[in-house]
């Protein structure tokens, strides 16, 4: 996500430099390469956070906070406990620099193609002052409200994509162990009362054997998940229906689907029917 974003922002005539653990993913994207995070954060008047969780956004805030300065802004699009998410807001704050939480919704296609969805916590003004730049890589930016809400607000989100994802994968193995033709039970599903992302956007794809690779992984989607019960449980809020996604994508990671994108899950609900595919593996 963090290249497909840093293409974006280059095609829109923003001058961008990036850092990454690995030396070859940031000039792969045709950024401009550095050394390292602190080079980075000192050169940037804003500095863009793709990480996969909140231990990893601790880590690289750590390694450039010495080299922020006053009126700097570093905007954090990972998926991240709201928690971290504010006291981070607060370490930096004290430095003069401003702090966003901006979670992304609409994966690998919505960065190529500059349509995310993008929900911001933080300072408003702040906020507003990055719309130009956002609108780079997102079509929808919505404030909403003090440090850690965007990151809520993803949680949020996200919890109900695994939910319809599970759900629909559990339903798409029965259609095929039924016998059903499945692009017309995904036409019927979508004229009716069970529709969603899922059976909108990814299944048409998946019943022919693409399965949309590039985006969020079995494993990133568990972790989401479980960040969404701790939320609750600091909310004080029940969450009766994370037992469904959990049991799924635990499934899907014992069976080793965890490293690949989370739409596999419906592998691995099939392999637990007794092998059942979607698609004919034998045409690929």
């Amino acid at each position: 996500m963090g290249g497909r974003i840093a293409r974006r922002l280059l095609a829109a005539g923003h001058e961008v430099a990036g850092y990454d653990v690995d030396p070859q993913r940031a000039p792969a994207t045709g950024v401009t390469g550095v050394a390292s995070a602190a080079d980075l954060a000192s050169g940037a008047d804003v500095v863009f956070l793709s990480l996969p969780d909140s231990a990893a956004v601790e880590q690289a805030v750590g390694a450039v906070e010495d080299h922020l300065r006053a009126g700097q802004v570093v905007v954090d699009l990972s998926t991240a406990a709201p928690r971290s998410t504010a006291a981070l807001h607060a370490r930096l704050l004290g430095r003069g620099v401003e702090f966003v939480d901006a979670g992304i919704s609409g994966g690998a296609k919505g960065a190529e193609q500059g349509t995310l969805a993008l929900m911001a916590g933080g300072d408003e003004a702040t906020v507003d002052d990055l719309r130009p730049l956002l609108a780079a890589f997102a079509a929808h930016v919505h404030y909403m409200g003090p440090p850690g809400s965007g990151h809520t607000a993803k949680l949020l989100n996200n919890f109900l994509n695994a939910v319809s994802l599970a759900a629909t994968a559990e339903v798409m193995v029965a259609a095929r162990a039924a016998g059903l033709d499945l692009h017309t039970f995904l036409d019927v599903v979508n004229h009716s009362s069970g529709a969603s992302f899922a059976t909108r956007e990814r299944f048409p794809h998946i019943v022919d054997g693409d399965y949309l690779e590039g985006g969020l992984t079995g494993e990133l989607m568990m972790k989401d998940v479980l960040l969404y019960v701790d939320l609750m449980r600091e909310l004080g809020v029940p969450s009766l229906n994370a037992a469904g996604p959990l049991a799924s994508f635990g499934a899907a990671d014992r069976l080793g689907y965890g490293e690949q994108i989370s739409n596999r899950v419906v592998d691995a609900i099939g392999d637990l029917a007794g092998g059942l595919r979607l698609h004919d593996e034998r045409s690929e």
